[in-house]
């Protein structure tokens, strides 16, 4: 077989193949070359063994990889995929086969892996399943169901809707259809820009794959084969956002140890062996971590163990408000009494025991029989691939050799997770907006709360059907907002970005794609109103107070890089934030819960009241705060010493990269957390952006050259290459690099004659 590999000027690769098992293999090969020691990152994330050339700061992700099960899941599904689509299967061996043919090339000239001690090692089959795992494990926000305990523990049952404000922290994406009613060409345009934390090298890489079969431009995830998330075949194209959806449980179990080992007490009041092992997990410069692995029928336990998690043993039993304001009439599972009749769900632990047989069987104790102390409780997941053993590897194929917006369709009733929004228009000038992944049909309860495994009535009976939805006057815009998703999920984005794209999008009948990239940068702050509000009706001011009040209720409320008003908000921002988090109300929450350290960015009490301040300042009552005299002295103390600088002096870039660097002054930003151009600040405690959009992209289907896209660093993952930052200025101005598929004008820089069938896949 011959396969070609063409950059184009910003480096980006474009493949051709004759087969698309051939492309696969090209596809893994140039992103080992490319992008070595990121692949190296993720492959040892996936697998819990980062922290083996990365050190203590690793070990908290190890833990929770190992104790989620997160590789032995990716080995289930790849076993269940070469059973299931084989074909599939076998095209994810190819691209594994490529990888693993690239990455001496690639390590070679990364200069990360000599830093790190580090060899590259050796890709399995199943190493790209484990790594889209690993990408997307958190993407549902479980964790915040730990952060609704807390509170509801120490605030009531009422914190739960004060604090949602429709998702603290989970900016995900922004995404606009066009029909061809609103285009100057009479065919649809897709635009958007997908919210990610900020990596270097990025999340996203940009690549053409081309065989005879299909011809698609897009932004592949590095580790995966094709294109799964924003992509144009030149018939069709589709983009996604985060629907929100809820599609992950915690529950809370009983677990105790015996002579054999670990049993979990099951719903029918038994208990039951849990599966257990030991993992030695490896910390450079810090010896080895034993780490226990436990798995009831419901899940991974993920934190605590027979031992418990800590101070949350026999706590208060609460009922909560559902998403209507009205009373659940299901408790807090800290424990409860069981109810219901349904049967646990799952295949049934190894060597189950009960009060009836097995070895160490014991019965609970009897009604009226009280226990010595309330029993020790840990938390266990529960995630689709866990249960099906299918991460929806078999949408990926039919995608690339989609045509029409029904084969995109068709395509994504295979998908699993992440649960995203889909949308998609082909040549014809037909569109498709629908969700699509796996919502298990469970209680409502189950997507509020941690549940108790020991009760029955939280059992998975099935699965949603993904809902569809319509474009309103010719448009359809999703930014993670209530909207087809809402019956699938609980925390929503707030409605400012998609509010307020829509309202760009309606001041012109008709648009171009060269039009388009304006509305990705737009930086007007519509969550900004309650607290200029507050400060509208302040009184009895220090003169330097007054003039800074006045000041800001002329600001025009966009969060410009330019912007000294921007600033002075983000200060007075921060400086009411701090001082609600000081509240004596949140004293209990500000003590961190017995919770695995990866997860505790979710129980943070300032970043909460931050992403919440606006729901929390319009709120009728928070817990005895005075919130009009905490704004009149964070804005006396603002006044004392304003910002003379620009919003860009602070809200930074800040990008993760896996080995620390030296300290060098990353580039100054536009944008906000509730911005379209949305570069996330965490209010009270940076104005550095972590997050932000970690690419921006327009498909244009009257014309695919006439399609642009952008990524914030570059095509290359080698520190000092020329493709390594050369995309950072456009991405900076908010412009955007026009699609180039003319072959004429790409260079050839690698042929490859390697006969790829008859290669082992050992």
């Amino acid at each position: 077989m011959t396969t070609e590999t063409y950059r184009d000027a910003w480096g980006i690769p474009h493949l051709r193949a004759t087969s698309a098992r051939e492309l696969a293999h090209a596809q893994g090969r140039v992103t080992a070359v490319d992008r070595a020691w990121q692949l190296e990152v993720e492959r040892h994330r996936a697998q819990g063994t980062s922290a083996s050339f990365l050190g203590a700061s690793a070990l908290p992700w190890d833990i929770f990889a190992r104790r989620a099960r997160l590789d032995d899941t990716a080995r289930r599904c790849f076993a269940a995929l070469e059973i299931r689509d084989p074909e599939t299967a076998d095209w994810v061996r190819a691209y594994v086969d490529g990888v693993n043919a690239g990455l001496a090339e690639g390590a070679a000239r990364t200069p990360e892996f000599a830093r790190a001690g580090l060899a590259p090692g050796r890709w399995e089959p199943w190493t790209p399943l484990g790594v889209w795992l690993g990408t997307h494990i958190l993407f549902a926000g479980f964790p915040a169901k730990l952060w609704r305990e807390e509170a509801i523990r120490h605030l009531g049952p009422d914190a739960v809707g004060l604090f949602a404000t429709d998702g603290p922290g989970t900016a995900g994406s922004n995404g606009w259809l066009l029909d061809g009613t609103r285009t100057t060409t009479g065919l649809p345009l897709l635009a958007g820009d997908p919210h990610r934390f900020l990596e270097e090298p990025g999340v996203y890489q940009q690549i053409r794959l081309s065989s005879p079969e299909f011809d698609v431009i897009g932004l592949a995830v590095p580790g995966v084969p094709g294109i799964a998330h924003f992509a144009h075949t030149g018939p069709v194209a589709w983009s996604i956002t985060n629907a929100m959806a809820d599609y992950q449980d915690l529950y809370r179990e009983r677990l105790r140890r015996t002579g054999a080992g670990v049993q979990a007490l099951s719903p029918q009041g038994v208990w039951q062996r849990a599966v257990r092992c030991v993992e030695v997990v490896e910390v450079a410069g810090e010896g080895s971590v034993e780490v226990e692995v436990i798995e009831t029928e419901r899940g991974p336990v993920i934190a605590g163990g027979p031992e418990g998690l800590g101070g949350l043993e026999g706590a208060e039993v609460l009922s909560v408000p559902d998403a209507n304001g009205e009373a659940d009439p299901s408790p807090i599972p800290l424990p409860a009494a069981a109810d219901g009749e349904s049967a646990p769900q799952g295949p049934p632990a190894p060597e189950n025991e009960s009060s009836t047989g097995g070895a160490g069987g014991n019965q609970i104790p009897a009604e009226g029989e009280a226990e010595a102390e309330p029993p020790a409780t840990a938390i266990a997941l529960r995630y689709p691939p866990r249960v099906t053993e299918d991460l929806g590897f078999s949408a990926l194929l039919p995608l690339l050799r989609s045509r029409t917006v029904a084969d995109v369709d068709r395509a994504l009733d295979a998908w699993t997770e992440p649960v995203n929004v889909v949308q998609a228009a082909d040549i014809t000038g037909a569109v498709l907006h629908r969700v699509a992944g796996r919502v298990p049909v469970r209680p409502r309860t189950n997507s509020l709360r941690v549940v108790p495994a020991w009760e029955k009535g939280h059992e998975w009976q099935g699965w949603h059907t993904p809902p569809y939805a319509t474009l309103d006057n010719g448009i359809a815009v999703m930014a993670n907002q209530r909207g087809p998703a809402t019956p699938l999920g609980i925390e929503f984005a707030p409605p400012h970005r998609a509010d307020r794209i829509r309202t760009l999008l309606e001041q012109r009948p008709t648009w171009s794609a060269t039009d388009l990239p304006a509305i990705h940068t737009d930086t007007h702050l519509a969550s900004a109103a309650p607290l200029l509000t507050h400060l509208a009706a302040l009184t009895g001011l220090t003169p330097e107070a007054a003039r800074l009040r006045d000041r800001l209720l002329s600001w025009n409320r966009h969060m410009d890089a330019d912007s000294t008003d921007a600033a002075v908000y983000a200060a007075l921002r921060t400086a009411v934030v701090r001082r609600l988090a000081a509240h004596p109300a949140f004293t209990p929450l500000t003590d961190p819960p017995a919770y695995p350290e990866v997860l505790l960015p979710w129980m943070s009490l300032t970043a909460r009241i931050g992403f919440a301040l606006e729901h929390l300042l319009s709120a009728e009552e928070l817990y005895g705060t005075d919130r009009r005299e905490t704004v009149r002295e964070a804005l006396e103390e603002i006044a004392e010493a304003p910002p003379a600088g620009p919003w860009s002096e602070t809200h930074r870039v800040a990008p993760w990269r896996a080995l620390p660097e030296p300290p060098y002054t990353e580039p100054g930003l536009s944008g906000d957390h509730d911005c379209v151009n949305c570069t996330t600040a965490v209010p009270g405690i940076t104005d550095l952006a972590a997050r932000g959009p970690a690419a921006r992209y327009v498909w244009d289907l009257d014309d695919r050259d006439n399609s642009r896209w952008i990524v914030p660093f570059g095509a290359d993952g080698v520190p000092g290459n020329a493709h390594h930052r050369d995309q950072l200025p456009l991405w900076l101005g908010g412009d955007l690099a026009q699609v180039v598929t003319d072959w004429t004008r790409l260079t050839l820089v690698h042929t490859d004659l390697t006969d790829i069938a008859e290669e082992a896949h050992a």
